[in-house]
């Protein structure tokens, strides 16, 4: 039998979680029974560049603004990729992709279409959220990625939870893997360092690392600070750092596609978000055994078990975190005993082949489903 046409969305190819999960997926599902396409609005950067190596086609769709002639552009063209292509389902893996693909695929006549909601949706806006919730309608079902989002998107928005489907995140354990310590030729051998790699937004909650590492370092001279990652949010950042006197101190280096040797040079890794689902980042810095402190939001409870595989802090307290930091700092052991903890949780629970194996049985469910329904659109 043929492999199924399958098709991936998602706004652009750069970094971000939802572009990982994306490209991990199109990477790594089983080609015997699936065929992987992906559509975007932006095709350049990082996560463009692994499936273009790897073969895997990747339509541009000309969209620049859902208030423009683009947009229906868009639409005819993502509708004559569907047909000309047979695909049997499409998944969009974030909230534009969600609003534009849900009704373009109905259009299209496409057997199955799903949604994904790997964020909370306020962070989207007003409007966007109104027209996630028409997509919510239009799909047959809403992928989500962690107990909470699951909650959110049933208590908050209404959904019906047979129709919203929890597969977790998975990591490349074979690359993301405790190794030697990889020293930075920036920073003093002698250092500890506290890192985070993750796209540089608002809701990361990066100025509570800066202002936590800077109390902490007080106590503890030789810390140094790491943040690995592009976004609107640099010069804002290296602002705070200057005005908090930490600034020499600090590192910023531009987003990388080898994340796993820079996870290899933090030893406590910070996850301060003020909004989070499950975190592809946290998952790789504990993949890579590193001493892990979170927020206490969302997804990262499910993650990190308080003092088996990490540390927590409430969001936004930069005092708490600095507590956390100094803890570790002061406790090499403790160092370790996490690290390794947290490691072994991520190879045992949040493996790519576990997470692969999900969505390649929900799909099949899925395919199934309609096609018992005599290709019935389906609509709740």
């Amino acid at each position: 039998m043929a492999p199924v046409p399958i098709l991936l969305t998602v706004r652009e190819l750069d970094q971000g979680g939802c572009e990982r999960d994306l490209t991990k997926l199109a990477l790594h599902i089983d080609r015997s029974r699936f065929e992987p396409h992906v559509a975007c609005f932006l095709p350049d950067g990082i996560r463009g560049e692994e499936l273009s190596r790897a073969g895997i086609p990747v339509k541009a769709l000309p969209v620049r603004s859902f208030r423009s002639y683009s947009a229906l552009a868009g639409a005819a063209a993502m509708r004559r990729y569907l047909r000309a292509h047979g695909i049997q389902l499409m998944q969009a893996f974030d909230v534009p992709l969600s609003v534009f693909s849900a009704p373009v695929g109905r259009w299209a006549g496409t057997p199955v279409v799903l949604t994904s909601q790997l964020s909370f949706r306020h962070l989207a806006g007003p409007m966007m959220h109104r027209l996630t919730q028409w997509s919510d309608r239009l799909a047959d079902g809403v992928v989500v990625n962690c107990q909470a989002m699951q909650r959110h998107v049933t208590a908050d928005e209404g959904v019906r939870e047979d129709r919203v489907h929890l597969c977790y995140n998975g990591i490349d354990t074979a690359l993301f893997q405790p190794r030697p310590r990889r020293r930075l030729p920036f920073f003093p051998e002698t250092s500890l360092v506290v890192g985070e790699v993750c796209a540089l937004r608002p809701e990361k909650g990066l100025v509570t690392l800066l202002e936590g590492f800077a109390l902490a370092v007080r106590r503890e001279p030789g810390l140094r600070l790491l943040l690995v990652g592009s976004g609107a949010m640099r010069e804002r950042l290296e602002a705070e750092a200057q005005r908090l006197a930490i600034r020499e101190l600090c590192h910023f280096e531009p987003a990388v596609s080898d994340v796993a040797s820079w996870l290899q040079a933090i030893d406590i890794f910070v996850l301060p978000s003020l909004s989070e689902a499950l975190s592809n980042g946290l998952m790789e810095a504990m993949a890579c055994g590193c001493a892990c402190i979170a927020s206490e939001v969302g997804g990262n409870p499910e993650l990190i078990r308080e003092g088996e595989t990490g540390l927590l802090f409430p969001a936004a307290d930069a005092e708490a975190l600095a507590a956390r930091i100094t803890q570790l700092t002061g406790n090499p052991q403790l160092r370790r005993t996490l690290g390794e903890a947290a490691s072994a949780s991520i190879r045992r629970d949040f493996s790519l082949a576990a997470y692969t194996r999900r969505m390649e049985e929900l799909y099949t469910a899925q395919l199934a489903a309609k096609a018992a329904r005599g290709g019935d659109r389906g609509k709740r």
